[in-house]
């Protein structure tokens, strides 16, 4: 079973202020330095037990594709240890390890022995790699006549030919077709089932959401926060936003989950509802019951704009539906200081039964990234039961109707018997 122990990790690396110092330091070895260290990676405790899944996530230059590369031994840490315990698959860079002038054949025959695999073994996987990858004839071209989604998909499909006691991925899916990405992580769904330990580093939401135990979150070479995937990709974004002197809180709500909020507080949400159409507030939703979002918000300064948006997420954190005034033509232009407005969405509740959670965005465009008055996670729960529709199966209701026609040996369309 693979396990990743990571302790005290550190990479540096030596800055020189021109290529004169570089050389006089190392004319003399035993002078005074002629550089300065600068830290990439700093003080990393990483544990990954056996079967468990982590998410790295940061933003670029956090380290994150750095501390794949120790691990793995590719680059070789200033402080601190790496263990592993397992065979290792690793997939960090596009390509890495492809020779450009050999066809794509010949760098599965190599790629696979760099892994661990003998040329037999290599052999007998062969129709599978092939079959996986589905490059067609280009197998046998050159490797640079791929794309660089061919190159993903050959790369993809030797790393995972064999099932690996620790797979370690850094951001190479992000660069193949939906059709791929698909495919891809329902075979590292398949390997977690098995036992398989995954490292993965990605900018994809649902990816980190949907296959992680647990997410890391990476800034500047330092572990800022660890926990549950929601939770840290939540405070991640609210990170990103964190520009134009905008402040983050966490707040426990009393269902014991952590909600994010940020924000400049130029302007803020001061209460927010489920209600049904008459205004009675609701604990619980009937699957397509006719449902009032209420939120009201407050100025503390003038706003030439103000848009207000929701989304609505399953337990895993993937969008089921989102919208916001901007979308809908429906913007505040010129607001007050001191100003109140409140807002009310109409919609059916074509939700599976379940838990939701609905976030808050009040923003001056489109996007909260331009310019975030508040976004708040978590801000109210649904729970929805169906006690009045079909028994159907999935986050949406769709109402789908069915139609059947039966038509016996021999008989024309018309004959159909009752």
């Amino acid at each position: 079973m693979g396990v990743i122990r990571v302790n005290g990790l550190g990479k540096a690396y030596k800055s020189y202020s021109s290529q004169w110092s570089r050389l006089a330091e190392w004319l003399t070895p035993f002078g005074k330095p002629r550089h300065h260290r600068h830290w990439v990676l700093q003080d990393i405790h990483l544990n990954v037990g056996a079967g468990e899944a982590v998410g790295i996530i940061g933003s670029n230059g956090a380290g994150k594709s750095t501390l794949l590369k120790i691990i793995t031994g590719t680059v070789r840490q200033s402080c601190g240890t790496v263990a592993l315990n397992g065979r290792v698959a690793a997939m960090l860079e596009l390509g890495m390890g492809f020779h450009p002038d050999f066809t794509g054949r010949q760098n599965v025959m190599m790629g696979g022995q760099l892994l661990g695999l003998s040329v037999s073994e290599i052999q007998k996987l062969m129709p599978e790699i092939e079959a996986f990858a589905e490059i067609g004839d280009y197998i046998d071209q050159p490797v640079r006549t791929y794309s660089s989604g061919m190159q993903m998909r050959l790369a993809f499909s030797v790393a995972t030919a064999h099932r690996p006691d620790i797979l370690i991925v850094d951001e190479a899916l992000s660069v193949g077709d939906a059709y791929f990405q698909h495919k891809s992580f329902d075979r590292i769904r398949k390997f977690r089932m098995a036992g398989t330990t995954l490292l993965i580093v990605s900018h994809d939401r649902y990816a980190i959401q949907t296959v992680c135990d647990r997410a890391i979150l990476l800034d500047s070479g330092c572990i800022r926060m660890e926990g549950r995937p929601v939770e840290v990709l939540d405070y991640y974004n609210a990170m990103m936003a964190e520009r134009d002197h905008q402040q983050i809180q966490r707040v426990a709500l009393a269902d014991g989950n952590i909600a994010t909020v940020s924000g400049t507080g130029e302007a803020y949400i001061t209460s927010v509802r489920i209600t049904d159409q008459r205004g009675q507030a609701l604990q619980s939703i009937e699957v397509g019951q006719l449902l009032r979002l209420e939120v009201r918000i407050k100025a503390r300064s003038v706003l030439d704009r103000v848009v207000l948006g929701f989304m609505i997420t399953d337990r895993l954190g993937q969008c089921i539906y989102g919208i916001n005034t901007h979308r809908l033509e429906q913007p505040i232009m010129d607001m007050a200081a001191n100003e109140e407005a409140t807002f009310r969405f109409d919609f059916p509740a074509r939700l599976g039964k379940g838990s939701y959670a609905v976030a808050l965005s009040l923003s001056r465009e489109d996007s909260h990234i331009d310019k975030n008055y508040e976004w708040r996670d978590n801000a109210l729960m649904l729970h929805v039961f169906n006690t009045k529709q079909e028994n159907f199966v999935g986050c949406n209701w769709l109402d789908a109707k069915v139609s059947i026609e039966r038509r016996l040996p021999n008989q024309s369309t018309g004959d159909i018997p009752a």
